[in-house]
């Protein structure tokens, strides 16, 4: 009920903020002026909105604005704008509005294009790992950074890239898979780890690089169409042994002299998951199963098609093709895969070139000897009143220490450096945020509705609203005072129309209270201009 009305005020309420300032006064309310050139924005968007010609006239719709104006006064008068309630909810409403400033929505939509890109084509690579962890200490972590570049070395050298991979890789499946983690699309690695692979040209190793498992590098095998997603159902035994393997043989043998799959998965199948459904698994694209189980399932070529007995960590399979989803064109697949790459962390990305800009458009300067003071041991135990200095300016903005002294002092995962560093883009960003009501009329025009709305609805919660219905003794006397305009004689038949026409009347009887309450006084030569204008 809130956003309803607080969005139908946004058209009775809405007004440019940089209005003429020089445009004729049309209204005065209480001392507080109203200008033309507010009123026919607002008038004009109403326009747009009304069908019944009669509420199109100039005189209602000035009516309107004035009991708005008039409600909006009384509720800055009961500071009804000073209540935690409302800070609240006006902060995450500023929140959400300022969300969009923070995406660079051409990077945004380069990001999809790659991932377009990266979801027709796969990639096959291959790859070593060395391991760190967040609370890797600074000295483990050069060793990890030494041991990558060494590995990555050899291979430059001309050593086999398999014998480096088991050598040094911390990855647990490089003893089969010799570091070949085989083919992947989009969505299917780590984002550093995917836009690595996918930068890389075919037989080329990459340049050592980061993630959440460590450092690695890889070298890239091959890059080919990708056929998209394919569903298959599967029988699976899970007895390894010379038994399990002769079952299986003779489970393909029926198969291939017409015997029903889904009975045969009932009958001998040890996925319990996939029992009902005659064997049936979710689709899925490259990079999703295992390795032996992708490869089998993709080779099948017709739908119905299947495989031989092949074995995975789990057992014996035998795979049928169900169906084959290949990939969409981009203009079907944008809207799907533009929300995938939000929740990936695509918006994050986005972000990071938001701030990469602000910081070549704001005049940004940290204080060496104010931050020098924070690489003391015990600086966590200081006290808050003796770290005064500026550490940080912003433009005009000064930041003192203290504030990236509240910053630190739960924060002991990282060292001072990386905690400023983070500390300073937060500072760039909230800067960006606080001066956004100064460059963005449409976004200071939006808060501001949002502000005057959501108060004028508070106002209306506690004299209309409540009044409606707690004030049972009122809605009782209104009904039997106005008994003669309904057809049913008892409260109870139609409370509801009762209640709505109660409200008509509370709301009535509140403008009558403020219009004798603040002055009120319109300037009839300008009314009748403006009356005049929209008549031609």
């Amino acid at each position: 009920m809130k956003i309803k009305f607080i969005l139908s005020l946004f058209i009775i309420s809405s007004f440019t903020v940089f209005s003429q300032k020089k445009s004729d006064v049309l209204f005065i309310v209480d001392g507080a002026s109203v200008t033309v050139s507010e009123f026919k924005n607002v008038y004009e968007k109403n326009l747009n909105l009304i069908d019944v010609k009669n509420q199109k006239s100039i005189q209602e719709n000035l009516d309107l604005y004035i009991n708005f104006k008039l409600k909006l006064k009384e509720a800055y008068r009961l500071k009804l704008n000073e209540t935690k309630a409302y800070h609240r909810e006006i902060e995450t409403y500023r929140n959400q509005l300022i969300a969009p400033y923070l995406v660079d929505t051409a990077y945004l939509s380069k990001l999809v294009r790659d991932t377009y890109y990266r979801t027709k084509y796969k990639v096959n690579v291959s790859h070593v790992l060395v391991k760190t962890s967040r609370n890797s200490s600074p000295n483990d972590t050069l060793l990890a950074y030494n041991k990558i570049h060494k590995a990555r070395n050899e291979v430059l050298a001309g050593k086999a890239f398999n014998k480096v991979a088991l050598e040094y890789s911390d990855d647990q499946s490089v003893k089969s898979n010799y570091g070949n983690i085989g083919y992947f699309t989009a969505f299917k690695m780590v984002y550093p780890f995917e836009n690595m692979a996918y930068n890389t040209k075919v037989n080329e190793v990459s340049k050592p690089f980061k993630t959440a498992y460590g450092y690695h590098f890889l070298k890239v095998n091959d890059l080919q169409l990708s056929e998209g997603e394919i569903e298959v159902a599967h029988i699976l035994l899970t007895d390894q042994s010379r038994k399990g393997k002769l079952r299986i043989d003779s489970i393909y043998t029926n198969l291939k002299n017409g015997a029903d799959f889904k009975k045969l998965v009932v009958k001998y199948s040890n996925d319990k998951g996939t029992l009902t459904n005659g064997g049936k698994l979710p689709k899925f694209g490259t990079g999703r199963m295992l390795k032996p189980f992708e490869e089998a399932a993709f080779n099948l070529k017709n739908i119905g098609e299947i495989s031989k007995p092949f074995k995975t960590q789990y057992g014996w399979h035998i795979a049928k093709l169900i169906k084959k989803y290949p990939v969409k064109s981009f203009e079907e697949m944008k809207n799907e895969l533009t929300e995938k790459v939000k929740a990936s962390g695509g918006v994050t990305m986005s972000d990071l070139n938001v701030l990469k800009k602000l910081k070549n458009k704001y005049k940004i300067v940290v204080f060496d000897n104010a931050l020098n003071d924070f690489n003391l041991k015990n600086i966590r135990s200081s006290k808050r009143d003796t770290l005064q200095k500026i550490v940080l300016s912003i433009d005009d903005k000064k930041v003192k220490q203290l504030k990236f002294f509240d910053y630190i002092r739960n924060r002991r995962h990282k060292s001072i450096d990386a905690l400023f560093n983070d500390f300073k883009n937060e500072e760039i960003l909230t800067h960006f945020k606080e001066q956004l009501i100064h460059t963005e009329p449409e976004f200071a025009n939006t808060l501001r509705e949002y502000e005057e709305g959501l108060i004028v609805f508070d106002l209306m919660q506690q004299n209309v609203w409540d009044r409606s219905t707690k004030d049972s003794l009122g809605l009782k006397a209104y009904f039997y005072k106005n008994k003669a305009k309904y057809s049913f004689k008892d409260l109870s038949k139609n409370k509801g129309q009762v209640m709505n026409d109660y409200q008509e009347f509370l709301e009535k009887e509140l403008i009558a209270l403020l219009r004798r309450k603040y002055p009120i006084k319109i300037k009839k030569g300008t009314l009748k201009q403006l009356t005049k204008q929209y008549n031609k």
